[in-house]
């Protein structure tokens, strides 16, 4: 009776297990479609807004810039995340 006791508590946890790898899995594939999305819309920003200010030919200069709003936004919502997770502490 201890024995299958044992494996139904070993089955629970290995579908509970499971269940917390797939919530991470679909949640980091989520953060991708999303930075996907994002990253579409600073190139686009770059490419109306800034390249026709760029002299003909200054194609890695708006790939510069793009590179450094990409890294200010990636830092901006680190620092915030990390500040929230220190807050629920």
């Amino acid at each position: 009776m201890e024995a299958k006791k044992q494996s139904n508590e070993t089955k629970k946890s290995l579908r509970r297990e499971i269940l917390k790898q797939m919530i991470t899995l679909s949640t980091a594939s989520f953060g991708v479609v999303a930075a996907l999305a994002w990253n579409n819309v600073i190139q686009e920003f770059v490419t109306m807004y800034i390249k026709p200010y760029l002299p003909f030919g200054m194609g890695i200069i708006s790939l510069l810039i793009y590179a450094i709003l990409i890294t200010i936004l990636a830092v901006l919502v680190t620092y915030l995340f990390t500040k929230l997770i220190r807050e629920q502490e």
